[in-house]
């Protein structure tokens, strides 16, 4: 048998190139929401469930390299960090996409519009969760580096700024959710209850999705400490 099969043998094949495929696809589905919400503030609904399946798509091939790396990846592997450590970040990345398909699926099933007077901070809070869950990306793109550095020299502090930009993008996405909050209880009397209620649920659920994103951020920290 050759070397390069033993070797391969004792220590599987490396998960990260599969994690950073898993990360992207996960923001891609967390970047379609920019067009969905523009379709939805045109009211064109027929493009809105394109656009929704096409977050679908997203979430589903992210849920099949979850699953496949699951499954290959070996319990003992020569990388100077721990399986279950692994495990954890590839889970946090993985509630991205779920996150925007729970955003998208709300949306179209109740043709949901956005209140005229929220709209551009609508969007603007939208567009800055996919801007945390895109810096995210960048920081899960720099793993391979960072595994080969041992976690440390330039790359650990190249990665070490690219969280810190990522917790402020979360930080800036958290202020805008409180504006929004505040701005729709101004007008909520005059909105139909039950269009209200959803409307909160959805302004939640675009802030969970960017502190998803800080989340994989903070995995990679806890990495960086050990």
């Amino acid at each position: 048998m050759p070397i390069s099969t033993q070797l391969s043998g004792m220590f599987g094949k490396s998960p990260i190139k599969p994690m950073q495929e898993h990360m992207a696809e996960s923001h891609r589905a967390a970047s379609l929401l920019s067009e969905f919400f523009l379709a939805v503030k045109a009211s064109d609904w027929k493009k809105a469930a394109e656009l929704q399946q096409d977050i679908g798509v997203a979430e589903n091939k992210a849920d099949a390299l979850k699953k496949d790396i699951r499954l290959t990846l070996p319990k003992s592997i020569f990388l100077p960090v721990s399986r279950s450590d692994l495990l954890e970040l590839l889970s946090v990345q993985d509630k991205i996409a779920n996150r925007a398909k729970d955003i998208a699926g709300i949306m179209l099933g109740r043709e949901m519009s956005i209140p005229p007077a929220l709209e551009q901070e609508m969007l603007e809070y939208v567009n800055t969760a996919i801007a945390t869950s895109a810096q995210a990306l960048k920081a899960i793109e720099e793993l391979d580096e960072l595994l080969e550095t041992g976690f440390a020299g330039r790359e650990a502090t190249l990665v070490q700024k690219l969280i810190e930009e990522l917790d402020r993008l979360e930080h800036r996405n958290d202020e805008l959710q409180v504006v929004i909050r505040s701005n729709l209880f101004k007008i909520e009397k005059d909105l139909p209850p039950v269009d209200v209620m959803f409307f909160y649920r959805v302004i939640e659920w675009v802030g969970d999705l960017a502190d998803r994103a800080q989340k994989v951020g903070s995995r990679l920290q806890l990495l960086l400490a050990r």
